[in-house]
């Protein structure tokens, strides 16, 4: 059934040392209604696990200041961070996380952690290269999560952003098919690099063209969501698939380098604002979070801030009634924030070609 208004739990379970714990009926209820915390998972395909609904995201926080954000945030009960080869910052991520391990705050059962291929990593051979640079990299044993980045693959061999030109505004490209990438990633989970694998930035007709090929149904996908970009093909597909949905970008990527002075914010949006202000205590950013929830979807909110961390986990615990709901869904713009089609529209896996 695909997800159009409140739904009934199994879709979150509480989440303990990689394994999912049985509700009690006291902890069932519709999604709207239910006070969550950062131990709620989503459950997986062919898995006993996972993932967690609530995590910190890393794209682009800084050298200097996302080791400090990871530590802060397991501090404060977060479990599910998510990193990427391409980021630049898995080895602080990495620093933290042992860190905290090494200060007996988590273990590494409690954690989730995911990272992600890039473009330039797409054949079969780089791929798994790779994952097992990540893993060298942030000193792991296994990922709990692999996803390929991105559809598109990038020229191998070189840098990780191969410009054609000085301009910096194309790629050169390869025609290495993410089949042959997903390939990988199963066999990585075959053999203990990662538990659990899936995709980002695909879009249903990718993910059929996979299952197509007689590949196992990535567990996990990723994308863009937020109140101004619904994705509610994915988001019905995903939940007529039993695949966990992840938001990325879930208030709307106010620091991405293709934002427009004139796009709406989530701090500033008038509907947000009416909501937010209704309620005690109560941010836009948590409205816009909370919304996410309320439609069965993860969400990695990316802070570098103590207290903004702080504050984005409260999502957890606002209460956002039917009307509300209605009036955010109608926020939709089909906006995307993380846009490359200026960039990668012309690559024969591009995603989004409309």
């Amino acid at each position: 059934m695909a997800i159009i208004g409140p739904t009934y739990p199994p879709e979150f379970y509480v989440r303990h040392k990689q394994k999912l714990l049985t509700l009690n009926d006291d902890d069932r209820g519709p999604l709207n209604t239910l006070d969550f915390t950062l131990n709620h998972a989503i459950p997986l395909l062919r898995s006993d696990d996972g993932i967690p609904v609530f995590g910190l995201g890393t794209w682009q926080s800084k050298a200097g200041e996302v080791g400090a954000a990871v530590k802060e945030a397991i501090k404060q009960g977060y479990r599910h961070i998510d990193c990427a080869q391409a980021y630049g910052n898995q080895k602080e991520v990495a620093e933290a996380i042992h860190d905290c391990i090494d200060e007996g705050i988590v273990t590494r059962e409690d954690l989730w952690i995911t990272t992600k291929i890039w473009n330039t990593f797409h054949s079969y051979d780089a791929a798994l290269e790779a994952i097992k640079a990540c893993l060298k990299e942030m000193r792991l044993d296994y990922f709990d999560l692999v996803l390929i980045h991105w559809p598109m693959g990038y020229e191998e061999g070189g840098e990780f952003f191969p410009w054609t030109d000085e301009t910096k505004s194309a790629m050169k490209f390869s025609d290495v098919d993410y089949i042959d990438t997903y390939q990988a990633l199963v066999f990585a989970q075959e053999n203990g690099l990662t538990r659990h694998i899936g995709l980002s930035n695909f879009e249903v007709n990718q993910v059929l063209r996979i299952t197509g090929a007689g590949l196992p149904m990535p567990q996990v996908i990723q994308v863009e969501i937020h109140v101004y970009l619904k994705q509610f093909k994915m988001m019905e597909y995903c939940q007529d698939e039993n695949i966990a949905l992840i938001a990325y970008s879930p208030l709307a990527s106010t620091g991405s380098p293709f934002r427009k002075p004139s796009d709406p914010s989530v701090f500033t949006d008038k509907v947000i604002t009416a909501i937010a202000s209704s309620k005690e205590g109560v941010t836009n950013a948590q409205v816009a979070l909370r919304w996410l929830l309320n439609r069965g979807i993860g969400v990695i909110p990316k802070s570098s801030k103590a207290e903004r961390i702080a504050e984005n986990a409260k999502a957890l615990h606002v209460i956002l009634t039917d009307a509300e709901m209605k009036k955010l869904d109608k926020l939709n713009k089909d906006k995307r924030f993380v846009d490359l089609k200026a960039r990668d529209g012309h690559h024969m896996h591009f995603p989004w070609k409309k």
